[in-house]
């Protein structure tokens, strides 16, 4: 089985690089936030991590395709933003050179970093190499000062073989229980890498600012008592149904309150262990997840020992497009206990 060892080191190293962008803006109050056709805002942090993490990949896999989630035309109506994200990406350098130099260097003027944002245009499919970019994903709660992830895998003709999540807002411990504060994005000993590849295990280090700091594995908690477990479910009521979500841990005997956070650092807190399951249900029926949302988070929860499908006992598929066109909701859990979760899931959406 591949081990696709220079596509991880390389998604490890533009993750890190971009969070050296993306967290200085986190902190700072202005962060340069646009309004898209959809209404979802985007900052300066989305497009210059973008720039940052698509310049990457152009340079060590040029014939790769690209699905990011943001596009350069709003930029190119507002060049004194344009500048800003400009400055921005020339100074988020890994402060290891050898790093930095398989990265490619820094993005050399105004229109290469356009194109290199609009390189992300890829309609993806089902067919070659895709790499699916969220340069920010839960920019709500990149804005309110919460958790956020950077987000980056390989989707090889279909299936996810690569998957990285940068969460510079998670404890570096991966023991460290959830609780209700973890939405807040302060304090210290914050900051971790999670990879996994496909058929060789998932991994955790602390996000350093130069070369790779040393990865342990990192696994699923083995759910004994399912009434025992904690859910994990998103902040924005608009994205997830929180009383569907309410009926199912009642329907499984769970009591403990959920645990809301932004973002696929949901997905990375079950994969530790620091979690055990992960619900995200539909709200309107013919809404279609974008597959930049989930294929990172879908391959390191599945190689730490758990199973990810949809509300209806599907596996997610990566290979539709820049949409999960075939699927609707997402359940993660233990694999010992995914069929039970998925059992109540399917009773609940059912009653409505």
């Amino acid at each position: 089985m591949p081990s696709y060892e220079k596509e991880l080191h390389i998604a490890l190293l533009a993750i890190q690089r971009a969070t050296l962008l993306t967290q200085p803006i986190f902190h700072n109050s202005a962060k340069g936030t646009l309004s898209k056709s959809d209404s979802s805002p985007v900052t300066v942090g989305d497009f210059g991590a973008q720039a940052l993490i698509s310049s990457a990949i152009r340079h060590n896999f040029p014939q790769d395709a690209i699905v990011g989630e943001e596009e350069a035309s709003l930029l190119r109506q507002n060049p004194s933003l344009s500048h800003r994200i400009l400055d921005l990406v020339k100074d988020a350098r890994l402060q290891d050179a050898e790093a930095e130099s398989s990265l490619g260097g820094e993005i050399q003027d105004m229109e290469a970093m356009l194109q290199t944002i609009d390189a992300g245009n890829s309609a993806g499919g089902n067919q070659g190499r895709v790499w699916a970019l969220d340069p920010i994903d839960g920019t709500k709660g990149f804005l309110r000062g919460g958790q956020y992830a950077v987000c980056l895998a390989l989707i090889e003709d279909g299936d996810v073989k690569v998957g990285v999540l940068g969460c510079p807002n998670l404890p570096v411990d991966d023991a460290a229980p959830l609780s209700a504060d973890i939405g807040d994005g302060q304090g210290e000993g914050r900051g971790v890498l999670l990879s996994a590849v496909n058929g060789h295990g998932a991994t955790s280090r602390a996000l350093g600012k130069g070369a790779l700091l040393p990865e342990k594995r990192i696994h699923m908690k083995d759910v004994v008592e399912i009434s025992e477990a904690t859910f994990c479910e998103s902040v924005e009521p608009g994205h997830s149904s929180h009383g569907d979500q309410a009926a199912i841990a009642k329907e499984l005997g769970i009591t403990r309150e959920s645990v809301r956070m932004d973002s696929q650092a949901k997905y990375g807190s079950i994969a530790r262990g620091s979690g055990d399951l992960y619900l995200r249900l539909p709200l309107r029926k013919h809404y279609k997840e974008k597959i930049w949302d989930h294929a990172a988070g879908d391959l390191i929860v599945r190689e730490a020992g758990g199973e990810v499908t949809d509300a209806e006992g599907r596996r997610l598929d990566f290979g539709r497009g820049r949409t999960l066109e075939g699927n609707q909701g997402v359940v993660a859990a233990p694999t010992a206990v995914h069929a039970r979760v998925l059992e109540a899931v399917k009773k609940v959406l059912s009653q409505k």
